[in-house]
């Protein structure tokens, strides 16, 4: 089995934006056909899908953009062209990000467990977040 190449942490932040890093990182691995079979079924959903809606943009255009850049720098002045978003924005989108699933949302919260479980980190209770979760399934923490 061929080693994963991981995308950067969902933590990562570019022109304020957490997330888009790894989104980035993704697309990358996608068009050039090295995206993790485990990252097939959530490609453009989930976290991509909670920082295309705060940014106004679809999944398309982003692979798109990406497609006809060499750097993430061409891709961040891209982002700061066409996504005009308030620091307060992007703020409130990080603070979605790093406290999902939050304490009110069983469904979540039911999901989140389901995941540990899976992945044999039920005992890690330092695992609150899916944010969290995925820098641990991925060996960051």
């Amino acid at each position: 089995m061929a080693d994963i190449i991981y995308p950067r942490s969902p933590r990562e932040t570019m022109d304020g934006w957490m997330h888009l890093p790894r989104y980035i990182d993704k697309i990358r691995l996608h068009l050039a056909g090295k995206l993790a079979p485990d990252y097939q079924p959530n490609f453009g959903k989930g976290f991509d899908a909670a920082w295309l809606a705060a940014a106004g943009l679809t999944h398309e255009q982003m692979i798109e953009v990406v497609k006809n850049s060499i750097t993430d720098g061409e891709v961040c002045d891209w982002v700061r062209k066409h996504v005009r978003k308030s620091q307060a924005e992007k703020q409130a989108h990080r603070e979605r990000m790093l406290s999902y699933p939050a304490p009110d949302d069983a469904n979540g919260k039911a999901l989140l467990e389901r995941r540990k479980r899976e992945s044999g980190m039920e005992h890690r209770d330092d695992i609150k977040t899916f944010v969290d979760y995925i820098d641990a399934d991925e060996g960051r923490i």
